[in-house]
């Protein structure tokens, strides 16, 4: 790997935000039955809920990922993303969804209502990324711009860099194969999500459940 592309693949994903243990409910969104991914117990990457920005930049912001916890409010944003709220808000606005596969980015445009009700279901694990069709990423800011505005990203960003938000929703057992990009966060609003950080910080997601999630990137 050139040294420039080395660079990159450090700084992927500079954090990953969970939601805390103690929320409940999964806001509507199918969790679980058949399609549901076993969680492995053995997470490596660490959990800090004391970070201090100065130890962000020092320790993790160019080095390695690490679970944040606790940083930020986001109740009100994930009452918003539950199922019924967004079905009311934009059910009838129309989303692109892309598969999984980095040479083939398949692209489907369709109302929200009609993937959550016909298409947002648990993907077979034999089904290969560039058969897999899911929302994330290909977002009309303007047309989501009444739910973003309730998020409070994590409050450590890097220096030069500003936020980009990437929201999605995926159905159990779908994902995204080794890749590598920027520095950003992940937040899981609803459901499960693993991200696998290998040498150099390339890493893959799997949606163990139905997931809502939202990432920030820093570019």
């Amino acid at each position: 790997m050139a040294p420039g592309s080395r660079l990159l693949a450090l700084w992927a994903l500079a954090a990953l935000v969970l939601p805390s243990s103690g929320e409940e409910g999964d806001g509507g969104w199918r969790r679980g039955g058949p399609g549901a991914v076993a969680e492995e117990e053995r997470c490596e990457v660490e959990r800090r809920a004391d970070l201090t920005y100065a130890d962000f930049l020092q320790h993790y912001a160019f080095v390695r990922p690490v679970i944040l916890q606790g940083l930020t409010d986001n109740s009100r944003f994930r009452a918003l993303c539950s199922r019924e709220r967004l079905l009311a808000s934009f059910g009838d606005r129309v989303v692109r969804l892309s598969t999984a596969n980095t040479y083939s980015y398949r692209k489907v445009d369709l109302p929200f209502q009609e993937y959550v009700e016909q298409l947002l279901h648990p993907q077979d694990p034999g089904s290969l990324g560039n058969d897999t069709l899911y929302f994330f990423g290909d977002n009309n800011f303007t047309e989501w711009a009444s739910l973003f505005r309730h998020y409070s990203p994590p409050p450590f960003g890097l220096p030069g860099t500003a936020p980009a938000y990437s929201f999605g929703i995926a159905g159990a057992g779908s994902g995204v194969p080794f890749h590598w990009h920027g520095p950003g966060y992940s937040e899981v609003i609803y459901g499960r999500k693993v991200l696998y950080f290998p040498d150099r910080w390339w890493h893959a997601t799997l949606n163990l459940d139905t997931s809502v999630f939202i990432s920030t990137f820093l570019g």
